[in-house]
């Protein structure tokens, strides 16, 4: 154990040194590897945001491409359609991970809270119809 300590305290003494010696490449491209590990520089929660943001619209719209339309306005597609076809697989670096994301923002609904390929491929994924536009939905409240 002692010498687990040891070993971790050097090696971050040495990768401090690396990168204070090496500031200025850093500077200039801020992805570094150091023995096959990835250094990136830290993602504000807004650029995090807004990335999750991004991958939920792609989502959409590849769910409308692929999907049925239901009489509600919901367009439902299976997680196998989703998970085997060819754009989804080159656009998501992580499909069940935006799933989730979506689940959570409840654009999304499916059953469970992770989806496998294979054991899940025909669980339903039903993107939720979009919310009607304010003046609609006064109008509705308005004639009740």
């Amino acid at each position: 154990m002692l010498k687990k300590r040891r070993r971790d305290k050097n090696l971050g003494r040495s990768v401090i040194e690396l990168l204070h010696h090496q500031k200025e490449s850093l500077l200039q491209n801020p992805i570094l590897y150091i023995d096959n590990a990835l250094l990136r520089p830290e993602i504000s929660t807004e650029e995090e945001r807004m990335n999750v943001e991004e991958e939920i619209q792609k989502l959409e719209e590849e769910i409308h491409r692929l999907g049925s339309l239901q009489t509600d306005g919901s367009y439902k597609v299976t997680f196998g359609v989703l998970f085997n076809d060819d754009r989804c697989a080159n656009i998501f670096e992580a499909l069940v991970g935006t799933l989730r994301a979506a689940k959570k923002r409840k654009i999304v609904a499916f059953e469970g809270e992770l989806l496998l390929q294979g054991v899940h491929d025909k669980v339903e994924i039903t993107l939720r119809p979009p919310p009607p536009p304010p003046q609609a939905a006064a109008a509705t409240a308005a004639s009740s």
